[in-house]
């Protein structure tokens, strides 16, 4: 919190770079809590050093505004921005790479990997991690500097398309996972790229809306699903769950208020901040609005697949059949989640912590399909998983996240682990054999020779002396 506090009052790009670096690594102790499982560990490893990448981006970026401006000040910058604004690439290239730290640590295509191996963590870390600070800190970035990367269109369109693409990819994989975090994580992927795209649309009042309510219902359904693995002593196949709506009647209930918030369903918070973000790509972008759209509804349906399959039917287990519900000190902090979940998209509430966006001439259309496509989505989830004992479809490449572990583990072995075995070889066949071990060598065989003179022959010693002597006379005389 501390280090999310510094991000949040830094009027430099330092002072924000020292902070986001410390965001970083407060994160990966947080998500190798537990570190002697392996899992834990590795995940905690992944998570830093896929944001390092990122990193290394963000402060080239900060190098490159530095120095054609000669300012790190975001007031110093911004009267300068002239200079940067006639050199279009040089700017565009500057916005590209400040926003390479966002999608490091906002876990945006292709660097996304890392978020849902952070659910080894504790669940009370993944709320805080998911929820509230250090996958907001990419998007809040984005709009403190966003009179940088307003200044280029086509960062924005980059970015715009960037948050799109995370949005889509995330929601398809949730639809095939099984772990209950997994599935929320996955829902924070795609969360986290409508608040990118609209960024990306220039809208930062509507990312920072939906930043705000998701906030909210995000910690309150990490928090509901952490009252749920405690109470079934920390099972998360949701295979394994069901029927709990009997049994966690709180968890019960607060878990579907974050689910509605998610979906966004009127009157919860979602609803709002995530309508604004669509108008928004109604208006400008077209393309971008019907794959948001296309999200909205597999949203809809992943999130009440998870809402069907843990708390109706008949429960799929000895452990679901005698839960309980959760001590008060888990419920208490759901029911006050909860009813922000439910308020925190109304403007009365809203307007006294953050600026809300403006809709122009939009109607009733675009939050009329959003509600279509939620009614079709949650239809569909309740039609093919209610009363379901197992997973209906198999779809291995979204099971599988579209192959991107795989991919990665193939590119690194074909670059650095390339690359560590020709400097291996040149570490242990040049280096070691050929200089160290061929001087060693050399000098080995000159003194084995002049050991061989040393014979400790008192008349070779006069002969050689002689000799000597002869070729002293010869050198003199002659040269």
């Amino acid at each position: 919190m501390f280090a999310m506090l510094g991000i949040v009052l830094s009027n430099n790009f330092v002072m924000l770079f020292i902070f986001w670096e410390l965001v970083g690594f407060t994160s990966y102790v947080l998500i190798g809590h537990w570190f002697e499982r392996d899992a834990a560990a590795d995940a905690a490893k992944k998570a830093f050093i896929t944001t390092r990448i990122g990193d290394f981006g963000f402060m080239l970026g900060i190098l490159m505004v530095w120095a054609a401006t000669g300012s790190v000040v975001f007031a110093e910058i911004a009267p300068r921005l002239s200079i940067l604004t006639s050199h279009p690439a040089f700017l565009t290239t500057a916005a590209l790479l400040i926003f390479c730290g966002a999608v490091g640590k906002s876990a945006q295509f292709p660097l996304h990997v890392w978020l849902p191996d952070a659910m080894e963590g504790p669940t009370p870390v993944s709320a805080l991690i998911h929820a509230a600070t250090m996958v907001a800190a990419g998007v809040y970035m984005l709009v403190r500097i966003g009179f940088i990367i307003q200044a280029s269109q086509t960062a924005l369109l980059v970015i715009a398309w960037i948050g799109t693409i995370t949005a889509m990819l995330a929601a398809l994989i949730a639809t095939q996972q099984s772990d209950i975090k997994r599935i929320l994580a996955y829902s924070t992927l795609s969360q986290l790229g409508y608040m990118v795209m609209a960024v990306g649309l220039a809208s930062n009042e509507a990312a920072m809306f939906h930043l705000f309510t998701h906030a909210f219902f995000k910690a309150l359904l990490f928090l509901a699903a952490g009252s749920v693995i405690v109470m079934l002593h920390h099972e998360q196949n949701i295979w394994k769950m069901g029927g709990l709506s009997r049994n966690l009647p709180i968890t019960f209930l607060t878990f579907g208020a974050g689910a509605l918030a998610l979906i966004g369903c009127p009157p919860f918070s979602g609803f709002f901040s995530k309508d604004a973000i669509l108008a928004v790509a109604y208006e400008r972008n077209m393309p971008i609005f019907v794959v948001g759209l296309l999200t909205a509804f597999l949203t809809a349906f992943y999130v009440i697949r998870l809402f069907v399959v843990v708390f109706f039917g008949n429960a799929r287990s000895e452990i679901a059949r005698k839960s309980n519900e959760s001590p008060a000190v888990m419920t208490g902090p759901l029911i006050v989640l909860a009813l922000l979940a439910m308020l925190g998209g109304f403007a009365f509430f809203a307007r006294n912590f953050l600026v809300l966006p403006v809709e122009k001439n939009i109607g009733l259309f675009v939050p009329a399909l959003a509600m279509i496509v939620l009614v079709l989505g949650s239809g569909l989830a309740i039609t093919l998983y209610r009363n379901r004992q197992s997973e209906p479809f198999d779809i291995e490449l979204f099971r599988r996240l579209f192959y991107f572990n795989e991919f990665y583990s193939w590119l690194i072995n074909w670059t650095q682990e390339f690359l560590a075995r020709i400097s291996a070889f040149c570490d242990r066949w040049i280096i070691d054999a050929g200089v160290v071990g061929g001087t060693s060598g050399g000098t080995w065989g000159i003194g084995a020779l002049l050991r061989l003179i040393q014979g400790g022959n008192l008349q070779a010693y006069l002969f050689l002396f002689g000799l000597g002597i002869v070729a002293l006379i010869y050198f003199a005389v002659f040269h």
